[in-house]
């Protein structure tokens, strides 16, 4: 089998609006279409979250286009699918997101060296605006220090 290109979806804005506690990877259950369009980088993160329904996690607000050469079994963009975790893993964050001000957020989606989609998620506490500043004066900081 040939190794995969490293397809790697991004969410940058949920790194500047949360503090990532806890970071899991969990396998995505995907339609036929979605795997081949994220397969060709056509996918979202931008709004992306997780949320429980019926003791399991749904990953909502991750954007796969439609398969341009799909001709009748097409998907859904926006629709909610299912991530995979262990029992455990399941347990943790569900006892976690109960908490106040903890969210589940989508980090990252990419391909694994054996061929399935998995995405990052990140158990996460959101950033009040000074931390927000904190962060870019840092991140200046650090891009200064390699200019010189």
């Amino acid at each position: 089998m040939a190794k995969s290109p490293g397809i790697h979806i991004n969410n940058k804005k949920a790194s500047f609006d949360y503090e990532f506690l806890e970071e899991y990877d969990a396998g995505i259950v995907l339609a036929g279409t979605e795997i081949k369009s994220l397969r060709a980088g056509k996918a979202s993160l931008q709004d992306a979250y997780c949320y429980f329904s019926g003791g399991e996690l749904y990953l909502r607000g991750m954007n796969i286009a439609t398969y341009f050469w799909a001709s009748w079994g097409g998907h859904d963009p926006l629709r909610d699918r299912k991530l995979l975790l262990t029992k455990k893993e399941l347990r943790h964050l569900a006892q976690a997101d109960k908490q106040k001000g903890l969210t589940i957020v989508a980090v990252r989606a990419y391909i694994a060296d054996n061929g399935y989609a998995k995405v990052r998620i990140a158990l996460a506490k959101g950033k009040k605006e000074f931390d927000k500043r904190a962060s870019i004066k840092e991140k200046d900081l650090r891009r200064e220090m390699e200019r010189a």
